[in-house]
């Protein structure tokens, strides 16, 4: 079971497949095996070596519950101690809602070991959607998931509820209550080619799109009817623009 070191802290992540390497970074309180469940990991293997890690706080990832722990830089260089572990200098990186913020925090502090973004739900304008963690530290499952889904602007299913209560809620109170501050200045620096895709029925379509349009090679596919959780369940959705995408970036 490999684990890179990062901070100190242990990160888990699996790898599965042949080809050129591709990290799937998923979102708040997933994990690496969403991937898997909703389909991703199956297609993407059989012509990627797809590299799956657990965010700190996530999976069989170290969870503290200090929040200094959760900066979105120390989350870039979760993923770069992952990258460093299996000696990859290069990789396309697929991030989904906190992948995607985490993909912004690479393009601003390691962007040269991307070879392109594929951002999902995620865009680099402040959130001040995130307050409503403000006094949640974790204890009270329900307090948990009513700040979340004031977060998400949605109603979050009782199967999904479900999967949450299985996660250190503390850990991810602490991971919450980092800020998201506006950084819209790194999109001028983002040079390689990106994908973000975001579903219409998701509050965040619009900053998407209008962040999309701000990238010098940037391309935006909007998926109809999907809510923000509806965006990592749609495999069937999301991998068709995806397997396009990555198809256009491998060498003649």
């Amino acid at each position: 079971m490999p684990f890179a070191i990062s901070a100190g802290r242990r990160i888990h992540y699996e790898v599965n497949g042949d080809g050129p390497d591709l990290l799937l970074h998923h979102g708040f309180t997933s994990g690496s095996q969403a991937w898997r469940f909703f389909g991703f990991t199956e297609v993407l293997q059989r012509h990627y070596r797809v590299i799956v890690p657990d965010a700190l706080g996530h999976g069989l990832s170290d969870k503290p519950h200090d929040s200094a722990a959760y900066t979105q830089q120390q989350r870039a260089a979760d993923v770069v101690a992952v990258l460093d572990d299996l000696q990859v200098e290069k990789v396309h990186f697929c991030g989904y809602s906190l992948g995607g913020w985490v993909g912004y925090g690479l393009a601003q502090h390691a962007r040269e070991r991307l070879r392109s973004l594929i951002l999902g739900a995620a865009h680099p304008y402040a959130d001040n959607s995130w307050d409503a963690f403000k006094g949640i530290d974790g204890s009270d499952p329900a307090a948990f998931i009513t700040a979340f889904e004031s977060v998400l602007n949605e109603r979050i299913a009782e199967e999904v509820r479900m999967l949450i209560r299985a996660n250190d809620l503390q850990a991810l109170a602490a991971a919450a209550q980092q800020p998201r501050l506006d950084m819209a200045d790194v999109l001028p620096l983002i040079d390689m080619p990106c994908l973000m895709f975001c579903g219409d029925a998701d509050a965040r379509h619009a900053a998407v799109e209008s962040a999309t349009a701000q990238l010098a090679q940037g391309q935006f596919v909007s998926l109809p009817g999907v809510t923000h959780f509806g965006g990592l369940m749609q495999s069937k959705l999301v991998l068709p623009p995806v397997l396009e995408f990555l198809a256009a970036q491998r060498p003649d």
